[in-house]
C-alpha cells in the first residue's frame, strides 16, 4: 500500500471515528512522517503491495459486532497458530540494503539470499544460500552484520505474549482488498534484555487474522537496532496468504538517514520472502518469545 495511500485512509478514519481516536491515528501517521519520510527527500515509495487471500472456500459472512477482547483473542490464536505452522514452511528470504544519492535514485546496494535450516539439535538458524553481493559505496556491510534481523519475532501478538501488551481499538481501514480493523498495541513494561512490540497491526474484519503490521522493538534503552550502526527501527511488514490458511510475512520495509563525516546518506532496508514450500515431517519447534537483547560487554 502506498504512502499517498495510507494518509488518504488515516485521513478518512479520522473524520469517522470520535476526537479521541484522531488523536490516535495522528500521532501514529505523524510518527511515520518524520521518521521514515521527512528525511528521505525525492525518494520513491515501492510499488503497490497486494494483500489477497486465496483459497478455494467461499467468503463467510461478516461476523457479528464483536467485543474488541474477543476480537484479540481470536487473532491472537491464530497469530500462535501461524508461528507454529510457519517452522514447517522453507522459504527464500532476500534482504537488501540501499544507498540512495542526491537524485534520490539508489547508488549501491548489498542483498544477502537465506532460507531456513535446522542445527544438529533441531534448532532453527537461516542459512547463506547465496554469496552476498555489494556495490555499496558508503557503507561496508558483511552477512553477520545482519544476524540481528533474525531475533525480530514475526508473530508479536501470539496468545501467549499478549498479557504483555495494552491493546486499543482505533478503528478500521481498507488494506488494499481486505477491510480491517486497526489495533494500536503498547507494552506494559518495558526491560532492559527484553525488546517488545510498540506499534499498530491491521486485522482482517471477516476472518480476524492480521495481514499487516508496523512499529518498532523497545527496550528501557530505547528502540531496538536489528543491524547494528543502521538506522532502522520502525518496520512496515505485510503478509501473504499461504496455502489459503496461512499468513505468513513476505514484505517488510524500514527507511532511514545515515550521517558519515556530515553527509547525509538515505538508507532503506527490504526483506522479502519467497518461494513458501510445507517441509514434509517438519519436526515441531518451540514458539517464539521476546527478542533477547545481549548486554554489552563494561569497558
Amino acid at each position: 500500500m502506498s504512502q499517498e495511500r495510507f494518509f488518504r485512509c488515516c485521513r478518512h478514519v479520522s473524520f469517522v471515528l470520535p476526537s479521541v481516536v484522531f488523536l490516535v491515528v495522528s500521532v501514529i501517521a505523524g510518527a511515520r512522517l518524520q521518521a521514515q519520510d521527512a528525511a528521505q527527500g525525492p525518494i520513491a515509495p515501492p510499488p503497490e503491495h497486494h494483500v489477497t487471500r486465496i483459497g478455494n472456500i467461499s467468503e463467510p459472512e461478516a461476523p457479528p459486532s464483536l467485543p474488541e477482547a474477543e476480537i484479540v483473542r481470536r487473532f491472537s490464536q491464530k497469530e500462535e497458530e501461524y508461528l507454529l505452522s510457519r517452522t514447517r514452511y522453507t522459504y527464500r528470504r532476500t534482504i537488501r540494503i540501499q544507498e540512495f544519492g542526491a537524485d534520490g535514485q539508489p547508488a549501491g546496494e548489498f542483498v544477502l539470499v537465506t532460507q531456513p535450516g535446522r542445527d544438529v539439535d533441531g534448532k532453527l538458524f537461516e542459512k547463506v544460500v547465496e554469496r552476498p553481493r555489494s556495490t555499496l559505496q558508503h557503507l561496508f556491510l558483511r552477512s553477520e552484520d545482519l544476524e540481528g534481523l533474525q531475533r525480530i519475532p514475526s508473530y508479536p501478538l501470539t496468545s501467549s505474549q499478549l498479557g504483555k501488551y495494552d491493546l486499543k481499538y482505533v478503528g478500521k481501514e481498507q488494506v488494499d482488498e481486505i477491510d480491517c480493523y486497526i489495533f494500536q498495541a503498547k507494552p506494559k513494561v518495558v526491560e532492559r534484555l527484553k525488546a517488545y512490540f510498540d506499534g499498530i497491526v491491521w486485522v482482517d474484519a471477516k476472518y480476524l487474522e492480521v495481514v499487516k503490521t508496523y512499529g518498532r522493538w523497545v527496550t528501557d534503552q530505547g528502540d531496538m537496532r536489528a543491524v547494528a550502526d543502521l538506522p532502522f527501527s520502525l518496520y512496515e511488514t505485510y503478509r501473504e496468504n499461504v496455502d489459503g490458511k496461512f499468513w505468513f510475512p513476505n514484505y517488510s520495509r524500514s527507511d532511514g538517514t545515515v550521517n558519515l563525516k556530515g553527509l547525509e546518506i538515505p538508507v532503506r532496508l527490504v526483506i522479502k520472502w519467497t518461494d513458501f514450500k510445507p517441509i514434509p515431517n517438519a519436526p515441531q519447534t518451540p514458539v517464539q518469545a521476546a527478542p533477547t537483547i545481549s548486554p554489552k560487554p563494561q569497558p
